[in-house]
């Protein structure tokens, strides 16, 4: 006899929500075409994954002056392509950073 593996719980947890509030998120709810419990849901999802991302950025490792420098002068290099018709820049172009020693 094969043992099936367990699905996760899923967790119950008694919300209590703002009277001025569920009105509002029963109205987006119905009008994103999901339950009102799917809509929490996806907004909690949405703001843990805003925090996790404004973490992120405040711990990465702020890149190198030379190497922000590079990445600015990666858009004045011509590359090795002719460019097509309607990809050419506008007249009177000029880019917005120039540092010392770019051409």
């Amino acid at each position: 006899m094969a043992i099936e593996p367990r699905k996760p719980a899923i967790a119950k947890f008694p919300l209590r929500l703002m009277p001025s509030v569920r009105p509002t998120a029963l109205v987006f709810s119905e009008r994103e075409g999901v339950s009102l419990n799917q809509f929490i849901n996806v907004a909690v999802a949405e703001k843990l994954a805003h925090l996790e991302h404004e973490e992120w950025v405040r711990n990465r490792k702020q890149p190198s002056k030379k190497l922000a420098a590079r990445a600015l002068q990666l858009p004045d290099k011509a590359g090795s392509k002719p460019v097509e018709p309607g990809d050419d820049l506008s007249k009177g172009y000029r880019p917005k950073h120039k540092l010392s020693g770019a051409g």
